[in-house]
């Protein structure tokens, strides 16, 4: 929102919007009406006459100093028109208010009479004139707000539309709005002047019947102005300062009189003083003159002075303000100009090319009193290539304003009202877009009640609306003062010599979250500062210099005053009362952002920037007036472009004030609508954005109150259909338990039949349901209230049976084919079937307890159950060769001959088959002619191995495998089941079967147990009774078989059970071997001194191991031999007679063993000797040494 949003429309309104109207006259002294003869434009005073009571409009165009301005309201009264002559006013408009002021000054004075009396002026805030004035100046801005109150303008009998060239928002509108106003007022006549020759567009304009209007061409009183121009390439030694200096310099040798220089801005301004100070010796008076400056530092200018004198402006001296004493003129050419930026929505101060009318305008500023020169600082080419004409306001503005007004007067379409130059249809749509902003039009541009009020204040419809908010809100006290504040330029001077003592002085005005904020600490110190009544009041005077010492321009102080007069005058016109308690600061941004929201902006996360409306990127302006850094969420009065975009006038926010306000705007998503178990309905994402900018996101909602429908249909589909309602609800709606136990019926007969077309698929479940729910079901809750009420009549309400839920019987799923028990083991483990490609548990799933791994049979794990063998047979078969598959044919016959002939689970799967293939196709098939890689994985038994509280330890459909990995453990734990008891000879009475245990376990007796003894004793001689060579271990319901052995400890043996009968049959070797050795210490201490030639033996075995260990292994092959043949004695008369048979022979056996133990190392020496002396290759030498340890390891004896 740029600093004159209030004046933009108001525009120099002082409130009161009913214009004057001819009232009963009073006696009106006679006129004295002369016309200077050295003005051009009294010689064309009979051809202007004649054309106006001709036409309706004329166009009168004449340079500057023509004298139209002040001479067009004399012909006018003259001609017997105006109060004095018994007609209305002659409303005469300026574009600036110091032109309106001025020029009724001065035809007051030519008229010899008093200001206000015939001749007065209205602009912002002042009024000067009486009520039978006759000519009345004013800005267009004053003749436009009065449109709203007298329509038809009946108040004036002629108006002067004066600089048209310029071609404001107000003037182009005012020239539609009179065009259109004509043919209704037949006796108004309208003069329209210009400083151009596109005088043209003016006469099309109000053509009529008789044609054109007519255009009076009247020239200037110009004296003759030399063009020079100097271009230059501006490089990091010259610029355009250096430019300037030259270009005095070469004006300075000319002669005397004063240089006027045109530069873009304040900023340039400053930058060519310091250079030209540098430049020239004391005694040349460098002076600028620019909007911003104080009124002193501006009269300066107008001041008579001796010194010659330098004066750099900006484009405020082209037509505003004539500067005496001007000779020379400087003219680089640019001038900061406003635009709209359309894709920002924002206003940006650009600097540009002046256009060739422009630049004439500049030039003829030092033609006014001499001969004078204009050096401009760009190329006659350049110049010729510019566009002849500035572009119009229209076309570079945002028409909010001026659309909100057309609509209040029903004037009809923006789009179809007869402008001079119809705006561009973008720039009609960014007014639409404002406005709807705001909430002043709705989705079809109509004006909302809203519209309809705010169209009714005299104000920019941003600041319209931050008051209309701040009325509801109440917090009107504030927003006047702080819209007042930003309607103007800011009070605070800060020049540049004394840039940091101005900081220091301005920091108690500022605060820590907003500048609005900060506005009003300034406007109560400024109140503060000026003091109580009576004696303690400051004087005027000493007030403006407080004002100054701290900073604070005086005059702009006295317009921020004005301004909020005006606000307040409108703000009491419509009956609102100002709030007596101080608003919060809530209170005032919430009003604020109804103006603003546009405006907002969210911190980067990484950078400095913001996030503005439409993915614009504006930063915090370094000048704002913040204690602390801006918050993450704040809203800028106004975003300006220069070197990059900048936001003014900031104030943090909340994101949560947004949706209440700005809900016409905010666009919200629902994502994801899904079903929710624990709420128990289906939930949306919601996703909030503002222009672009996120407010908020996954915000939770109840999609069932925004789209029941939908809701209805996601509810059926998660909640019932895939069983996804809470327990807590379930448990009571009893139909859903009842349709989960015929599902789970019906899935189970899936996964064995392996085919998925048992169960009715998902639609028509969920068919099911949608036929029997109302509409208003869509959640937990709204089942719940329904079921209660509709079960009353029908207890079996959505009941599902099973045919309801089967599409065709599943033939031959029995539990014979597919048993929920298999013995594996000497166990009874849990089968589970799964049909499910892919997955690890695909197929048929044994769970086997870790203690009976080493005792599951891989020959039976290949017979699967009766109801898969029929598959996997099929799929054996394919994977023979084409020859003997062909003899089998056909397969199905051949397979189902086969399981009716074999046994199931006798012998291995492959085997069997195999002999029967053999026997049927009469070839020499070999076992590995089945390619057993080829089969599907569930046509192999799946092993989960759990422990003793149902862990699972491993899986896998790979036996050997696991019992690599798990056997260790698996032994384990048969012992730890075993407990280690030994039978005795008493029976003890057989119990009934286990159930299925909860691991899918179940052990059953198979043989009478015993009561067991320790067997955890260490033994030095047999005297444990008879060792049988199988044992049945019971414990806890289970009976297991286990295999029982004496296990060698060194000084002693002990029993232990285990569960493979091959480890049990190794270790039993050693242990007899030990006790053995136990019964014949003597013996085999004469044994251990007298084996024939151990000491040389020793030598030789070195390289194995110790004399020890070789000794060792003598004697304990010479035992093997003496006492361990077949059978191996079972109880203790076996075992001694097996001793005293012995005894007499191991010292031979020992001997003869001595001398093949000592013919291997020697052979091994004799070999390792020459390997050496051959010298091989490195690589064939280790491997003949590989070789040799693996035919001679350490123990090789044994």
């Amino acid at each position: 929102m740029g600093r004159n949003c209030a004046a933009s429309q108001v525009r120099d309104n002082p409130g009161a919007m009913n214009s004057e109207r001819p009232e009963s006259r009073l006696p009106q002294p006679a006129l004295s009406i002369s016309f200077p003869e050295s003005l051009p434009v009294s010689a064309r005073r009979g051809e202007i006459e004649a054309a106006l009571r001709e036409h309706q409009v004329v166009i009168v165009c004449g340079e500057t100093g023509s004298g139209k301005t002040t001479q067009l309201p004399k012909i006018a009264l003259a001609m017997g028109r105006g109060r004095v002559n018994g007609g209305g006013l002659i409303g005469h408009t300026q574009p600036r208010r110091i032109a309106a002021s001025s020029v009724a000054k001065r035809i007051a004075e030519e008229l010899k009479t008093p200001l206000g009396e015939v001749v007065g002026y209205k602009v912002r805030f002042q009024d000067r004139l009486s009520k039978g004035a006759s000519v009345k100046l004013m800005t267009d801005g004053i003749l436009l707000a009065e449109t709203q109150s007298d329509p038809l303008l009946k108040a004036y009998d002629t108006l002067i539309i004066d600089e048209a060239h310029e071609r404001s928002l107000n003037i182009d509108f005012l020239l539609g709005y009179l065009r259109e106003l004509l043919p209704r007022r037949p006796d108004l006549k309208i003069i329209v002047t210009s400083a151009t020759i596109d005088a043209e567009r003016f006469a099309m304009h109000f053509e009529s019947a008789k044609g054109p209007a007519p255009v009076l061409m009247v020239s200037g009183r110009l004296f003759p102005v030399e063009q020079r121009y100097r271009p230059f390439e501006e490089s990091r030694e010259y610029d355009l300062n250096n430019a300037i200096c030259d270009a005095v310099d070469e004006l300075w040798r000319e002669g005397a009189g004063d240089v006027l220089v045109f530069l873009p801005g304040e900023r340039e301004i400053r930058e060519a003083a310091e250079a030209l100070r540098k430049h020239h010796p004391p005694g040349v008076d460098i002076l600028p003159l620019f909007s911003r400056l104080s009124e002193a530092e501006q009269n300066k200018v107008f001041e008579p002075h001796g010194a010659r004198r330098i004066v750099l402006a900006t484009n405020v001296a082209e037509t505003s303000l004539t500067v005496p004493g001007i000779r020379y003129v400087i003219d680089p050419g640019l001038a900061r100009v406003k635009r709209y930026s359309y894709r920002n929505k924002v206003e940006q101060l650009l600097i540009e090319n002046i256009s060739q009318a422009a630049a004439n305008q500049r030039a003829g500023r030092c033609g006014r009193v001499s001969n004078g020169i204009c050096v401009r600082l760009y190329s006659e080419k350049e110049f010729n290539e510019r566009p002849r004409f500035t572009d119009p306001e229209i076309l570079r503005s945002s028409l909010a304003g001026v659309i909100l007004r057309m609509k209040s007067l029903h004037l009809g379409d923006v789009e179809r009202f007869p402008f001079l130059e119809a705006p561009r249809p973008k720039a009609i749509a960014d007014g639409y877009q404002l406005l709807n902003e705001l909430g002043a039009t709705d989705d079809n541009n109509e004006l909302t009640p809203l519209g309809k009020e705010l169209s009714r204040l005299p104000l920019d419809p941003r600041v319209g609306r931050m008051i209309l908010e701040a009325r509801t809100r109440d917090a009107l006290t504030e927003v006047l003062v702080i819209a007042s504040a930003l309607s103007g330029q800011d009070v605070r001077d800060r020049p540049q010599e004394a840039a940091q003592a101005a900081d220091e002085k301005h920091k108690k005005f500022d605060d820590e979250k907003s500048e609005f904020m900060g506005y009003l600490k300034l406007w109560k110190w400024l109140g503060d500062s000026k003091g109580g009544e009576g004696e303690h009041k400051l004087s005027h005077r000493k007030h403006e210099a407080l004002l100054r010492d701290n900073f604070v321009s005086p005059r702009r102080v006295r317009e921020w005053r004005d301004v909020h007069s005006q606000l307040h005058t409108v703000v009491t016109e419509h009956g609102w009362r100002l709030n007596q308690s101080p608003a919060t600061y809530e209170q005032i941004h919430l009003s604020m952002l109804a103006g603003l929201l546009g405006n907002i902006g969210q911190k980067s996360d990484d950078e400095d920037w913001y996030l503005g409306a439409r993915g614009i990127k504006f930063y915090r302006h370094p000048g704002a007036h913040l204690s602390k850094k801006p918050g993450r969420w704040i809203v800028a009065a106004e975003l300006v472009d220069t070197s990059r975009l900048y936001g003014r006038g900031l104030a943090n926010i909340e994101p949560q004030w947004l949706p209440p306000i700005a809900g016409h705007l905010i666009k919200t998503q629902l994502l994801e609508p899904h079903w929710e178990k624990k709420a128990a309905e289906v939930v949306a994402l919601e996703r909030a954005t503002l222009y672009g900018i996120v407010l908020y996101s996954n915000k939770r909602v109840n999609f069932g109150r925004v789209d029941p429908k939908a809701a209805r249909e996601i509810f059926i589909r998660e909640g019932l259909v895939n069983d996804e309602l809470p327990e807590d609800l379930v448990r009571q709606l009893p139909f859903i338990g009842h349709n989960r136990r015929q599902i789970a019926k019906v899935e189970a007969l899936e996964h064995k039949s392996r085919r998925q077309d048992v169960l009715v698929d998902d639609e028509l479940i969920y068919a099911f349901y949608d036929d029997k729910l109302p509409a208003h079901v869509f959640s937990g809750a709204t089942l719940l209230k329904w079921w209660r009420e509709a079960s009353k009549s029908d207890d079996k309400l959505l009941q599902l049976s099973q045919d309801e839920l089967m599409r065709h019987e599943a033939a031959g799923v029995t539990s014979e084919a597919f048993p929920k028990v298999i013995r594996l083991g000497g166990v009874d483990c849990a089968a589970n079937y799964l049909h499910q490609p892919g997955d690890a548990r695909d197929g048929l799933t044994v769970t086997v307890p870790l203690f009976a791994l080493n005792q599951v049979s891989e020959e039976r794990a290949e017979w699967l159950v009766p109801g898969m063998l029929a598959q996997k047979v099929t799929a054996l078969l394919k994977s023979l060769h084409q020859k003997p598959r062909a003899r089998l044919t056909p397969l199905p016959d051949f397979v189902a001959e086969f399981i009716e002939l074999t046994p199931f689970g006798q012998g291995g799967l492959v085997e069997v088959l195999l002999k029967a293939v053999k026997e049927r196709t009469q070839l020499a098939v070999q076992r590995n002619d089945f390619k057993l890689e080829q089969l599907a994985p569930h046509l192999f038994m799946n092993f989960r191995v759990v422990d003793e509280h149902g862990r699972q330890l491993g899986q896998g459909r790979q036996l050997a495998a696991l019992k690599a990995e798990l056997g260790g453990q698996a032994r384990s734990a048969f012992q730890a089941l075993a407990a280690l008891k030994l039978p005795a000879k008493e029976e003890a009475p057989k119990p009934a079967p286990a159930p299925v245990a909860a691991k899918g376990v179940r052990a059953e007796v198979v043989k009478k147990p015993e009561p067991a003894r320790d067997a955890s004793q260490a033994y030095t001689d047999w005297t444990f009774g008879e060792l049988p060579e199988l044992l049945e271990v019971r414990k806890g319901g289970q009976t297991l078989i286990g295999f029982p052995a004496l296990i060698d400890k060194g000084a002693h043996v002990e029993i232990e059970v285990f569960d493979e009968p091959e480890v049990a049959a190794a270790k039993h070797r050693a242990g007899l071997r030990r006790l053995i050795a136990l019964q014949l210490k003597e013996p085999l201490k004469f044994l251990e001194k007298n084996i024939p030639d151990l000491q040389r033996m020793s030598v030789l075995f070195m390289g194995l191991g110790t004399a020890e260990e070789l000794r060792d292994q003598i004697i304990g092959v010479a035992l093997d031999r003496a006492f361990l043949g077949d059978p191996l004695p079972s109880d203790p008369i076996s075992f001694k007679r097996r001793i005293e048979e012995g005894r007499s022979r191991l010292n031979l056996i020992a001997q003869e063993v001595a001398r093949a133990v000592h013919a291997v190392l020697q052979e091994l020496a004799n070999a390792s000797r020459k390997l050496k002396d051959a010298r091989p290759p490195k690589d064939v030498g280790d491997d003949i040494s590989a070789q040799l340890q693996r035919l001679v390891p350490k123990r090789f004896a044994l």
